[in-house]
Formats: C-alpha cells, sequence, structure tokens
C-alpha cells in the first residue's frame, strides 16, 4: 500500500510538487532534474484530450534524459510512470540498431505497453515509453555504423510525435499522446557543450544575474545535440531536456538506506522472512559507497557488493534456526551470527 503522500501524489490533484515529492521517496539526489520531470509529465499529462485549448494547439514534449550509467535515468522513469498510474515500456535504442527490422522492433515495444495496459489500448496510448542509451545512434562523420543509428532515429521519430502503429494485424495504436523519454550518457557532451557557451558576451550585475547565465551556458542547445551526431529532426522532438549528475560517495551511502525500497530495507526483509534480524553499522555503507565509486558505474554495483556480503551468511541462516540476529560491523570483518539466548 502507497504511502499516504504517495496517494495524494497519485490523486486528482497531481501538481509537479506532488510528483517531486513521491520521487522523492524512491529517488535519492538529482533535486534539479525530478523538478524538470515532475513539470514535464504534470504539463503533458494536463493537455491530454486538448486538441486546442484557447485557440492554441497543444503540442506534445517528449523528454531526453543526460546522465551517467547508474544514475537512476531508469528508476525516475518508473517512478514517473507509477505516479501518473500509466503502463510503462522500455526499450534500447541499441539493440534496436542491430535490428534489420526496425519498425517490427517497434511494433513489439507498442505491444509490450499495450500488455502492461493489460490490453486496454486506451491506457495504453497514455502510457508512458522509455528508450535508453539513446546516444548510441549518433552518426559521426566516417562512421560506417552512423547509418544504421540514423535509420532508428527516423523511424523513432515518426512514432515521436504521432503515428499509427499496428500491433496484430487488427489493431493499431495511437501514438499521439504516449510521452517518449529518451535517454542516455552522452559522454563527450559537455566539451561541446563548453565550447558553445552562447552567453557570454552578456554584461551581469550581480550573483543573481551571474547564476542565470551560468544556468543558461549549462543547458543542451538542440545544436550541441546536432554536433554530436543526433539528427536535427529526432532532436526536435525531445524540446525538455533534463541533466543527471554523476553520484557521490555520500549519495552512494544514502541510496542505500533512504528509499523506500532501498537494498538495506530489501535484505532486512529477506532476513526479517527467516524470523532473522539484520543489522549493519554505518561504517559498512560508508565502505561499501567507496567501493561501488570507484567501480564507476554509479549504483548499479552496489547490490552486487551487498549480494557478496551477505551471500555466506544467507547460506547458514536456514541450517541454524538458532540465530536470531546478523551485525555486520565492517565489510572486512566476518559477521556477528548472534543466537537466542
Amino acid at each position: 500500500m502507497e504511502s499516504a503522500s504517495g496517494e495524494q501524489a497519485q490523486g486528482k490533484k497531481l501538481t509537479p510538487s506532488a510528483i517531486s515529492n513521491y520521487l522523492d521517496q524512491y529517488v535519492v539526489g538529482q533535486d534539479e532534474a525530478k523538478k524538470t520531470l515532475s513539470v514535464a509529465v504534470y504539463s503533458h499529462y494536463r493537455k491530454l484530450g486538448k486538441q486546442r485549448h484557447n485557440g492554441v494547439e497543444v503540442v506534445k514534449s517528449n523528454i531526453l534524459l543526460i546522465g551517467p550509467t547508474g544514475t537512476g535515468k531508469t528508476l525516475l522513469c518508473e517512478t514517473l510512470s507509477r505516479v501518473a498510474r500509466v503502463p510503462f515500456a522500455t526499450a534500447n535504442a541499441t539493440s534496436l540498431a542491430q535490428s534489420k527490422y526496425v519498425n517490427e522492433e517497434i511494433e513489439a515495444l507498442m505491444q509490450r505497453l499495450l500488455d502492461k495496459a493489460d490490453g486496454d489500448i486506451a491506457r495504453a496510448q497514455h502510457g508512458i515509453v522509455f528508450i535508453d542509451e539513446i546516444d548510441k545512434l549518433k552518426s559521426p562523420e566516417g562512421d560506417p555504423h552512423g547509418a544504421s543509428g540514423e535509420r532508428v532515429q527516423h523511424a523513432l521519430l515518426k512514432i515521436m510525435e504521432s503515428a499509427l502503429v499496428r500491433l496484430d494485424g487488427t489493431r493499431t495504436i495511437d501514438t499521439t499522446d504516449i510521452l517518449f523519454i529518451c535517454a542516455g550518457a552522452f559522454v563527450g557532451l559537455e566539451s561541446i557543450t563548453a565550447k558553445n557557451q552562447a552567453f557570454g558576451f552578456i554584461s551581469t550585475g550581480g550573483s543573481d544575474d551571474q547564476q542565470i547565465l551560468n544556468r543558461l551556458n549549462s543547458r543542451v542547445k538542440p545544436t550541441d545535440l546536432f554536433k554530436f551526431g543526433l539528427i536535427p529532426e529526432f532532436a526536435g522532438r525531445l524540446p525538455v531536456i533534463a541533466r543527471l549528475q554523476n553520484l557521490s560517495k555520500e549519495l552512494l551511502t544514502r541510496i542505500m538506506v533512504e528509499p523506500r525500497n532501498s537494498i538495506y530495507n530489501q535484505f532486512c526483509e529477506i532476513f526479517r522472512d527467516e524470523g532473522v534480524e539484520l543489522v549493519i553499522e554505518p561504517d559498512v555503507f560508508r565502505q561499501v559507497a567507496e567501493m561501488a565509486y570507484e567501480y564507476k558505474v554509479g549504483a548499479r554495483s552496489l547490490r552486487g557488493i551487498f549480494e557478496e556480503m551477505l551471500t555466506p551468511v544467507l547460506y547458514q541462516i536456514p541450517d541454524r534456526p538458532e540465530i536470531r540476529k546478523v551485525l555486520i560491523r565492517s565489510l572486512f570483518e566476518e559477521p556477528g551470527l548472534i543466537a537466542a539466548s
């Protein structure tokens, strides 16, 4: 069951702040990206069904997430779909580029979205589609693989705006109101952005002005995406851009304990099912975070380290019913197995 704040966020009065507060329960840090996503999702679902508002045509704004691997891009999008109560489907741009039959892969993606909507086409047409590793579709000059990436970009841009996709020969799904969120690490984009700071000539008169100038210069502009290797038409379908930052050791530590479904909470539940209390002291989380930070893949490595740390204990527990508590003081010491008194 969702918490009270979660229920409020999923109620009729779904506001950007309510969406952001809900994201806070599951995703640590990335506050600016959360705000951008919250406003974008709020605006998108307010637009649904409104072809014109006060004589003005309302156009869909798809989203581009830019950030290193393991910074929470997929998790953010999955959580957004829950708060919006819409079906969610994912695809990998690299797999699309490797396929000879891109249109069939796109049809399969739409079918997965329909499956997540329990076969309800109306629900599926209001869903969220997440496409990862979109940066791998870039087509720099002299790259023999660029043609396949560009081919996928052309195929995707058709459905990202408005298209009828045939599913099984009889049914079709309209993509007009589907929110597309694309994501990628975009390694090398920062150097392109730094060379194209268009606002350096503006005179600033105070710290607030300088902060605005810095924010304008840090923005990823369409021209930056063109130079990176995305075709202009495709980049134009992604007007909302949110950037995610690298995870510090402090954030990695918080990720293990703070979210509602944190790794620590998950393992506590596993041990609780065995009638055992799991206690991990703070130094251990710091040690795990330091190790994960060295791996340079964000939060992805945290679970692997946890699994390695706790697997020997979980191997013993089912055969030792007298154990009632497991205490871990250090990643480099044997766990303490405490029997019932």
